[in-house]
């Protein structure tokens, strides 16, 4: 009988810190599994979500999860000027999957230099659509109800 509360107090424990976000080891996790870092993170922290796991998501249409990766450069496209300004550009994965990423420079500083083949690691959230996915949110919120996410290029940090 003592066994077996020992193993439901630890069940319970492991429930309660995946929902609130929280490992074993204290780095946060989303419920994709993806780990979480913040903007201060180092380029191996920023491939934690895996291409596996990005694949998964746009397999299975998922929205609204927060993702760390890494990509390089396929294009660079026009700003989105409707709204909120977004600087756009496309990331393709080892995989070969691409991510479009909307960086809104209303709130953050615009990706400069970016080129094509660059390397750019990045955590925001991503989105579904038919072409392998969005990934926004890639800066810090303002109001403080969204993760903070970012961009980084080089040596240089831009959320």
């Amino acid at each position: 009988m003592k066994t077996l509360r020992i193993i439901v107090t630890i069940l319970l424990a492991l429930l309660v810190a995946v929902l609130w976000g929280c490992t074993p080891t204290g780095q946060g996790q989303d419920t994709a599994g993806s780990t979480v870092f913040n903007a201060a993170s180092t380029e191996a922290d920023a491939l934690g979500s895996t291409d596996a796991q990005l694949a998964q998501l746009f397999k299975t249409q998922q929205n609204n999860v927060y993702v760390t990766g890494a990509g390089i450069v396929q294009s660079i496209l026009s700003d989105d000027t409707e709204g909120a300004k977004h600087q756009r550009f496309i990331l393709r994965l080892a995989s070969g999957q691409t991510l479009l990423v909307a960086h809104n420079i209303d709130i953050a500083p615009r990706v400069e230099p970016l080129n094509v083949g660059d390397t750019v690691y990045f955590a925001g959230i991503y989105e579904y659509n038919s072409q392998g996915g969005v990934i926004h949110w890639t800066h810090h919120d303002p109001q403080g109800t969204h993760r903070a996410g970012y961009l980084r290029v080089g040596d240089k940090t831009f959320s």
